[in-house]
């Protein structure tokens, strides 16, 4: 799953299901997306209905037979679904094992008693990024929010000096690190090492959120200078604190140490595969073959889930009838994300097929422009159409595919990060997350505009540079 050999891909593209030329290509490809906006953003339909039609659009405008067309689509979906699915559904399952333990508690409590005013920032941004691990975007500002408006509240602190940090490192968690979907299938797509992009997406992650979080939050702070909405602080506590109350009624929580300890121990594997294969780099060492085993994203998920079962769930005292009930209904909520993955595997497959990948290699000789700055433009575009990262990243993903054909390992992953980075770009009013943010922070149109969607392009355009600069070292 984390490494399509460049043979395969090329296998995907020598018999094009077409023979259309560039140009008609080209309008295919535009028509394609066009469909898939119009119809997420005017008839409101699913993604993963908008991302099937758009695939067959695409098919038909490009000439390929009906019948080859829904081939590739459901090659691409099924192949996407089985590499790709599993992670997301362990990811989700070690999310709910957090949550629902009191461990995310415990990490929320431990860190902020050991902050003071000026630190409380940092606070949260360590808070958002440990928590937004192992938690999709939309559960982890559910999980936060209360915590936020708490924190504002009863330390007199600004909203926007405590609530950006936090939402800063949940979207950079969501948008650059896997296990998180977006970039697991750009890794897919791409035929990445999951590893070395894991690895790099730190690096790149770090700074980034350092300067859209705590720095960025100080002028937020000034443009926007909201009270905290009673009416959400309130709710909050009735609603989110589902999760937390259910804590707060367990006979004991996980420890600190316990709690981050089985978060990491995914990524600690994962990373510790990357260094062992740039520092030995002999498949037949022994070290190595453990790594390689260990390390790889499925075994080192269902590691941290088996962990997870022992240090949180038993850790809060969950029988195994409670544990048996939590990994149930962790697996439901993620259904549509399965399936708009899923999606989108068939449309990057149904572009690949129709030759769309050749296209974009042949016109590519001749552009002026990194292809780093091309995936990451392509992902701009997509998510200012559509509102959403996820089918921003899995578009770009499909449709610069190629270039990684002769990227090296490093290269290739920062072109991952780089579509994660673009699809992350000035979320506006027809993304879901502008709308939750503004809802839970009381705040209208314009306070949202000047405070989430700036940090969200923040984030975008510092991330862009980083990436732009580890290209030229790597």
């Amino acid at each position: 799953m984390t490494s399509l050999s460049v043979e395969m891909l090329a296998a995907d593209a020598v018999e094009p299901i077409t023979t259309a030329g560039n140009a008609q290509l080209g309008i295919a490809v535009l028509a394609g997306i066009a469909v898939i906006v119009l119809l997420i953003t005017r008839f409101k339909l699913h993604a993963f209905l908008a991302l099937t039609i758009g695939s067959l659009a695409l098919g038909v405008f490009a000439g390929a037979p009906l019948a080859k067309t829904v081939t590739s689509f459901s090659d691409g979906l099924g192949k996407t679904v089985a590499g790709v699915g599993v992670l997301i559904a362990l990811g989700a399952i070690l999310g709910k094992l957090l949550a629902d333990s009191g461990g995310a508690d415990q990490i929320v409590d431990t860190i902020l008693a050991k902050a003071s005013g000026r630190t409380m920032p940092w606070a949260m941004v360590l808070i958002a990024s440990l928590i937004g691990l192992p938690l999709f975007f939309e559960v982890g500002i559910v999980l936060l929010i209360p915590v936020v408006l708490l924190v504002a509240k009863r330390g007199n602190h600004s909203l926007m000096r405590i609530g950006i940090p936090a939402l800063a490192g949940l979207s950079v968690m969501h948008g650059l690190i896997p296990p998180h979907p977006g970039p697991l299938v750009a890794i897919d797509a791409i035929g990445a090492n999951l590893g070395v992009t894991l690895a790099l997406g730190v690096l790149v992650a770090v700074p980034t959120v350092i300067i859209a979080g705590p720095l960025f939050s100080k002028f937020a702070a000034r443009w926007v200078d909201v009270p905290v909405p009673d009416r959400m602080l309130l709710a909050s506590g009735d609603s989110q604190d589902p999760t937390r109350r259910a804590s707060e009624e367990l006979e004991r929580r996980p420890s600190f140490v316990a709690a981050v300890s089985t978060v990491l121990l995914p990524v600690v594997l994962m990373l510790g595969k990357a260094l062992v294969d740039i520092v030995v780099d002999d498949p037949e060492n022994a070290v190595q073959k453990v790594t390689d085993v260990i390390g790889s994203p499925l075994i080192a998920l269902l590691a941290a889930v088996l962990v997870g079962i022992f240090t949180l769930g038993r850790g809060a005292g969950f029988t195994k009838e409670r544990i048996s009930s939590t990994v149930d209904k962790s697996l439901a909520p993620i259904a549509g994300v399965l399936l708009i993955v899923g999606a989108g595997g068939g449309f990057k497959q149904t572009l690949i097929d129709v030759g769309v990948g050749q296209m974009i290699l042949d016109f590519s000789k001749n552009w002026a422009i990194p292809a780093l700055l091309l995936a990451w433009l392509i992902a701009v575009c997509i998510r200012l159409a559509t509102g959403s990262a996820t089918v921003a990243t899995i578009s770009a993903s499909g449709l610069v595919a190629p270039l990684a054909a002769d990227m090296s390992t490093s290269h290739a992953a920062l072109l991952v990060l780089a579509i994660g980075a673009g699809s992350l770009f000035f979320s506006h009013v027809n993304d879901a997350g502008f709308w939750m943010v503004k809802e839970y922070f009381g705040m209208n149109v314009g306070q949202t505009i000047k405070s989430w969607s700036v940090m969200e392009t923040i984030i975008s355009v510092v991330a862009l540079v980083f990436i732009l600069l580890l290209s030229l070292v790597l």
